[in-house]
């Protein structure tokens, strides 16, 4: 009796376990979870995540002397010359991590897609765009391996040469322009221009003009000759067409939620950049700036004071700490650090204020600088003209309280012509100024150029070894441990992993 009741228990155990096996698979599985991305949603991902971040402040911006914190800590970086890993890494998280990986994924999904064509090329053209900003930030980095992790199961991709990139990118991004076509299938769902196909070929081609230019130094007959190719595939004609990311109250910007939050009494507007605006009585500093006269504390910085008025607009001079500042404060005869002029976080910092990446105005300076060049032909002094109204009408898009009057513009366009003989000087420091907020762009073409004339941050202590100015950011200490030995070639080739070593086309 004992062994039929053992019997009988086993197989009702059996039976139990393969009732409860049958469909087990199926059970597990969510039915609702995606199993797939759609690559249109991929590229709108990597388009939105482009948005300048509070990071450029830390570094970029205040390199090129246009915002500065007194303040040390975790987010001490180019106020104080300093190397901070943690900030450096910024631009590689952001582009590198997240940007490329989805990228690479977009095109390699689209590639031999017929009916994606357009997508894909869309997708190369902002690969192109994203590659630069890393290059330009690091020098060498992993291009043709990169984002191959899931793709190749390549964990630990090899460096580029800048020079290699950069060619390539020029390739692509000529490439890329030409193959879209407006009689196949718009992208509907495109964030940046609505699936607007001509609107894509001249955001291609003006960054092809952008990336033709970082060679002005390095390979003036190569970038002559891609300034060319963009010139001819036609570039951004007016605002319309601008790389404008608008953000929203569920998206908003990311430097405007810094600034409205923890933030908000942290950074200031460089000495430089609002000296220059009011000297030269330029309609953009009461864009940009408000002062909170008289505040005591960041909690001080309230509207009951704030004044915007171009006339008492004070930028925060470099090379102070928050206790060493005090003597400027005395001197100038302020209530204290908090009483220097801010970006205006209730404006061109707001929540939704829009990001701009790539612009007519900053395409304009450059192919005005092209035409000097004798690298594309036109009126150079009418670029030059064309550019500066163009970013000042550009303000408009931040609000009714930021935009500036036609007629205003066209005052300071009379009155500050190209100057014969410094019309490099002209230009690229009008481009510094139409890049505002925009600190890659700002800080590599401020090494290409040479423009504007700035004075060195003389904060003591730097950690600049051999330079006046940051010249690239370091690599992050992740990929120092995790990718070691790739690095280490990437080094052996460029240099020192140093704020002072110099990438490629940053000719001396």
């Amino acid at each position: 009796m004992k062994k039929i009741l053992q019997i009988l228990i086993s197989g009702l155990c059996i039976s139990v376990m393969q009732a409860c096996d049958s469909g087990f698979d199926k059970m597990n599985i969510n039915p609702i979870a995606l199993t797939a991305v759609n690559p249109a949603y991929q590229l709108n991902t990597t388009i939105v995540n482009s948005a300048p971040v509070y990071g450029n402040l830390s570094y970029e911006t205040t390199i090129v002397k246009q915002m500065i914190t007194p303040f040390s800590g975790q987010g001490s970086a180019a106020n104080f010359n300093q190397d901070n890993r943690g900030v450096t890494s910024g631009n590689w998280n952001t582009y590198y991590r997240s940007i490329i990986k989805e990228l690479a994924d977009v095109v390699a999904k689209t590639k031999d897609d017929p009916a994606r064509t357009n997508l894909y090329n869309m997708a190369r053209i902002w690969k192109s765009y994203a590659f630069m900003v890393l290059s330009d930030t690091y020098g060498n980095i992993p291009y043709t391996e990169a984002g191959s992790g899931f793709l190749a199961g390549i964990t630990t991709p090899a460096y580029d040469n800048q020079e290699a990139i950069y060619n390539d990118i020029l390739t692509e991004l000529d490439a890329a322009s030409n193959a879209l076509d407006a009689s196949k299938a718009a992208v509907s769902s495109d964030v940046l221009y609505g699936g607007d196909v001509l609107k894509w070929k001249k955001l291609g081609n003006s960054l092809l003009l952008r990336a033709a230019m970082r060679l002005s130094k390095i390979n003036p007959a190569k970038a002559a000759e891609y300034v060319a190719k963009a010139v001819a595939g036609g570039v951004m004609q007016s605002n319309q067409d601008n790389a404008v990311i608008r953000h929203t109250a569920s998206f908003t910007n990311p430097v405007g939620s810094s600034l409205n939050g923890g933030q908000s009494a942290f950074y200031y507007l460089d000495d430089e950049f609002v000296t220059y605006l009011s000297a030269n009585n330029d309609p953009r500093l009461a864009s940009i700036a408000v002062r909170y006269v008289g505040a005591q504390s960041g909690a001080d910085q309230v509207e009951a004071k704030a004044n915007r008025s171009v006339a008492v607009q004070i930028g925060m001079p470099q090379g102070y700490d928050n206790t060493t500042i005090s003597a400027d404060v005395a001197a100038k005869k302020l209530a204290s650090l908090w009483d220097y002029s801010q970006l205006d976080r209730t404006r061109m910092a707001a929540l939704t204020a829009p990001s701009f990446l790539v612009t007519y105005a900053q395409t304009q300076l450059l192919l005005a600088e092209a035409v000097l060049r004798k690298w594309a032909t036109g009126d150079a002094a009418a670029f030059y003209s064309e550019g500066i109204k163009a970013h000042m009408q550009q303000f408009a898009m931040y609000g009714a309280s930021t935009a500036i009057a036609d007629a205003a513009a066209s005052a300071y366009v009379t009155a500050h012509p190209l100057r014969a003989g410094k019309e490099l000087e002209d230009i690229n420091t009008q481009y510094w100024v139409a890049s505002f907020l925009i600190g890659p762009e700002a800080f590599a073409n401020f090494r290409r150029s040479g423009f504007p004339v700035l004075k060195p941050n003389p904060y003591p202590g730097s950690d600049l070894k051999t330079e006046p100015f940051i010249r690239r950011l370091t690599y992050t200490d992740a990929e120092l441990n995790v990718n070691h030995d790739n690095v280490q070639k990437a080094i052996a080739v460029q240099g020192p992993d140093l704020l002072d070593t110099r990438v490629w086309w940053d000719k001396k």
